[in-house]
């Protein structure tokens, strides 16, 4: 009986350039029947052939041949040594957040994604979890807030919704002169754009619901570990702890979205730039951020650091009747939250995604009751602006 687990010499495609390797993934076709697509295994348990033998998998908490695949491809894409598929972003950020001990400092971007301020104030900071928000686009004040005990940097970068850009091989030099990890949440930009840990960052996470999955029809996350396999270990003692694991099927839906992930990321990149100088053109729009922008703070560290400006788009209005006006006018565009998949959708971030952001936070860093986030789809451009223009102007 032959053992596809062991079929983990994928070291072959690094030759190919990474749409052929989102292409092919890992293995390329299931070994045992030569299927195209992984097929979904479905199934809680495995049989065994004999006392002593194994086929590499037993329970599909541990291991299962569908998310193995997505795992292993996850970690070409990103350039790692091991990936871990989640059932959620949220479960992702979990396990790396679970690598802290009691005492222990984290340093986060402060326009950060609501779910990830909950997580770190409401739930690991009841168990000993200290924590500072800084704006990483700015070193100094990363500088300032480090402590002798912080074990971890935690970067979104673009960030979400305000879209500040850190500089990843500056902050993880920084933190490895401390001793700290650096993590990169890296939903937005995806591998095809931005490839955090060639850059230094030692974990990657993806909310993989949004750009790798594509079309809004699962909710997953990722994380790959570059080299230490410590960290990897860690990683894997969580998820089968915790059940957190991805299922066969969500698993299914993620490798095929990945398939299209460099075509995809195309169309929004383009489709996002076309959008963002309209809004910019709109007498009710005060201002829009968008790291494509040369004007843009971050636009040198961009260019620096990414080959894309991805799909995200935010904006201030002028009156919080034009929100409502927009919310509520919008036809192909859909108001509705998450980001990254084929359709366009708009976000109110104050009452949807940075709901639980206290308000003065929230205002400080501008998300007021004027502020709306756009996730620009591979529609036609002329529909979506033309959508956006009876919105707001009829």
């Amino acid at each position: 009986m032959k053992n596809f687990s062991n079929y983990n010499d994928y070291s072959t495609k690094e030759e190919l350039h990474f749409e052929s390797k989102a292409v092919h993934g890992a293995l390329g076709t299931e070994p045992l029947t030569g299927a195209v697509s992984m097929p979904i295994f479905q199934t809680a348990t495995f049989r065994h052939p004999e006392l002593g033998e194994s086929t590499g998998f037993a329970y599909s908490r541990l291991e299962n041949p569908t998310r193995q695949e997505l795992e292993r491809t996850m970690a070409i894409l990103e350039g790692g040594i091991k990936g871990f598929a989640f059932s959620s972003g949220q479960a992702a950020n979990m396990a790396v957040f679970s690598l802290l001990n009691p005492g222990d400092h984290v340093i986060l971007s402060d326009d950060i994604y609501g779910g990830t301020f909950r997580i770190i104030g409401d739930v690991f900071g009841k168990y000993g979890i200290e924590h500072t928000y800084v704006d990483m686009s700015e070193l100094d004040e990363v500088k300032v807030a480090i402590r002798p005990n912080t074990k971890m940097f935690f970067i979104e970068t673009p960030t979400n919704p305000m879209m500040k850009v850190a500089d990843i091989h500056a902050l993880s030099e920084i933190a490895k002169g401390i001793g700290a990890l650096t993590v990169v949440d890296n939903t937005f930009l995806t591998p095809y754009f931005q490839k955090p840990l060639q850059l230094g960052a030692d974990i990657v996470t993806h909310s993989s619901t949004k750009y790798l999955g594509g079309h809004n029809d699962t909710i997953s996350g990722i994380v790959v570990v570059k080299d230490n396999e410590e960290i990897a270990e860690k990683i894997h003692v969580h998820i089968k702890s915790h059940g957190s694991q991805l299922a066969p099927l969500d698993s299914w839906l993620i490798l095929r979205g990945i398939k299209t992930l460099a075509v995809r990321m195309d169309r929004h990149n383009e489709n996002a730039k076309k959008v963002a100088e309209w809004l910019r053109t709109q007498p009710k729009v005060q201002k829009v951020y968008y790291v494509g922008f040369e004007d843009h703070k971050d636009y040198a560290v961009t260019k620096k650091q990414t080959t894309g400006f991805g799909g995200m788009i935010s904006f201030t209005v002028d009156s919080f009747e034009t929100v409502k006006k927009i919310l509520k006018g919008v036809d192909m565009i859909m108001f509705a939250e998450s980001l990254g998949g084929t359709e366009t959708l708009i976000t109110y971030p104050t009452t949807q995604t940075h709901e639980d952001t206290p308000l003065d936070i929230k205002e400080k860093l501008g998300i007021t009751d004027c502020f709306l986030r756009m996730s620009v789809g591979i529609e036609n451009a002329d529909d979506i602006i033309a959508d956006l223009d009876r919105a707001m102007n009829a």
